[in-house]
């Protein structure tokens, strides 16, 4: 007894054929979204923007001297780039594919100047402030990123980075106040305060490590119940302590690098800064240094890629486990100091307001890498700032959509630009030992 096979038509075959065809790839993705916003702009600003109309692009810290630039000549520019690099994108010339990304990479950073041109028509901006803005509100982005990455390197997930950031905020805002209700010097209390602000971020990393590490539970569920102990707590504190206390409290001072901090553009926005500003840098360099140039940072990745194997070469994971969550608090502490001690001289309940899960973003964005993760941060900080700048020239958009910016730019770059993420192999992973 035979049996015959399903007869497969030749309109079966073709419309199998046509369905596997279509394939949708990142780069198509932008591709269409660029043929859109360059077809709006082509389209839709000549008949909105005069062609005499410029933009003043000023450079100084007075905001007088800059360059003039044709707004509706750039933006036709930008426009007709969207459009080719579009069509480019889409077209089927995979020899072609990395002349495809950058091209469309070039397009993404277009609409930085597009937009401050478009939006200040007929006025100015100013670049160096909004530079200098972008680098100081990215700070405890970066600062959060790095904590991530330290704990998250060695096998240990770490989403409570923003309980340990507000945890670190409040304490060391707490000890600031009190010693200055005792006499003490202003410069001594906030030198204080901030050591206060990491220690009290190592202390609750450390409860995350003996929950994590020493008991093995879920390091999701551990980091989610030391987020809302945090929540808690901070707000204890405010409630009880700081709302009784004489709370007006000044911030850190600036201290300008002499010399650098006059260098145009630049100066101002890099080296005209405050103490926890400049530790950013240094954290992101050191970290670097630590983990590509340094033993201990070679035996925190093996432990983060392969626990097993890095245990046969004698290393202990789980104290190199417990350190580096150690550290990442202590990092998260410091960048919650930013907040209260060298921002805004006070304390309110969740100030930090979502922005350690930001610094994961930011983290996954840079790909595990400490530079990487300054450039996520560094995105992050400048969507933040372009809002207030829309608010600052009167854009007529409701400042709640404002506000979503920072947040539909972090969707938008995690799940269109860098694709899939891949994090150290063991990360989240407990070990056990054999």
């Amino acid at each position: 007894m035979t049996t015959s096979s399903p007869s497969i038509t030749p309109a079966v075959i073709e419309r199998r054929s046509w369905r596997e065809s279509i394939t949708i790839t990142r780069i198509g993705v932008f591709s269409i979204l660029f043929i859109l916003i360059g077809a709006f702009m082509v389209l839709q600003l000549p008949g909105n923007i005069s062609g005499d109309v410029s933009t003043q692009l000023t450079f100084d810290a007075t905001g007088t001297q800059g360059i003039p630039v044709p707004t509706l000549a750039f933006s036709m520019f930008v426009g007709l780039s969207y459009l080719g690099g579009g069509i480019f994108g889409l077209l089927p010339l995979p020899r072609f594919k990395r002349v495809k990304f950058w091209w469309l990479l070039l397009n993404g950073f277009l609409i930085i100047p597009v937009v401050l041109v478009i939006i200040a028509a007929g006025g100015r901006t100013n670049v160096t402030v909004m530079l200098q803005e972008s680098l100081r509100v990215s700070t405890p982005i970066i600062m959060g990123a790095m904590a991530g990455l330290w704990a998250e390197r060695s096998g240990v997930t770490n989403i409570a980075i923003e309980g340990m950031m507000l945890t670190g905020a409040c304490f060391g805002f707490l000890a600031y106040t009190l010693l200055s209700q005792n006499n003490w010097g202003t410069g001594e209390s906030q030198a204080i305060g901030i050591a206060f602000a990491v220690l009290a971020g190592g202390l609750i990393a450390a409860l995350h490590a003996w929950l994590s590490i020493t008991f093995k539970t879920n390091q999701i569920v551990s980091g989610t119940v030391i987020n809302i102990l945090a929540i808690g707590l901070t707000s204890y504190l405010r409630r009880d302590v700081l709302v009784n206390a004489d709370t007006a409290r000044g911030t850190l001072a600036l201290l300008p690098i002499p010399g650098l901090s006059e260098i145009p553009v630049l100066g101002p926005a890099l080296f005209n800064g405050k103490p926890i500003f400049y530790s950013m840098f240094f954290i992101v360099g050191l970290t670097h240094l630590i983990m590509y140039y340094t033993r201990w940072g070679l035996r925190t990745r093996a432990v983060g890629e392969n626990p097993h194997a890095a245990d046969t070469l004698g290393i202990n994971v789980n104290r190199n486990r417990w350190i580096n969550v150690i550290i990442s608090g202590m990092i998260a502490g410091l960048a919650g100091a930013w907040y209260t001690l060298e921002t805004t001289g006070s304390f309110d309940d969740q100030m930090t307001s979502g922005q350690g899960f930001i610094a994961l973003a930011a983290m996954i964005f840079g790909n595990w890498t400490p530079f990487g993760a300054f450039g996520g941060g560094l995105l992050f900080g400048f969507s933040v700032a372009l809002g207030q700048r829309f608010q600052f020239l009167g854009v007529p958009i409701p400042p709640q959509f404002l506000q979503m910016v920072p947040y539909l730019i972090t969707i938008v770059v995690l799940a269109g630009l860098i694709g899939k993420a891949t994090p150290p192999k063991a990360d989240g992973i407990p070990y056990e030992k054999e």
